[in-house]
């Protein structure tokens, strides 16, 4: 097992600027440098239709379109819906990790968190590393 490609294109999905920052340097401190940014579901949507990308890690609550709009769309496009997705949000409520997990969501992390919670998850979906 080669383990985890931690040069593979990773993109965050969150429409506030500052989350974003927080997020792609928890993801450097864990080793993940190649990150690309989107600052909502469907400019998200658009790249990932521009180019490859092996992790999508995305904001729940966005306008105009959702973090769970873009995890069904993701679901719904051939080239997409094997990718490994990652929600965020600042809700627990288990309806919500249902409607998620419903959806095809990989794993599901809940703000605020940090590195170490990061990388559990990343484990989980990519593997250990």
């Amino acid at each position: 097992m080669a383990g985890v490609n931690k040069n593979m294109p990773i993109l965050i999905v969150d429409d506030y600027k500052t989350m974003l920052r927080i997020i792609r340097n928890l993801l450097k401190q864990l080793g993940f440098n190649n990150v690309d940014e989107a600052i909502d579901g469907s400019s998200a949507l658009q790249k990932l239709r521009d180019k490859d990308c092996g992790l999508i890690i995305s904001d729940w609550n966005m306008e105009p379109m959702s973090g769970l709009q873009l995890l069904k769309e993701v679901r719904k496009d051939v080239k997409l819906k094997e990718l490994p997705f990652i929600m965020i949000t600042a809700e627990s409520k288990s309806e919500n990790v249902i409607a998620a997990k419903e959806a095809g969501v990989s794993n599901y992390i809940v703000k605020p968190f940090n590195a170490a919670t990061l990388k559990g998850k990343l484990n989980t979906v990519l593997g250990s590393f």
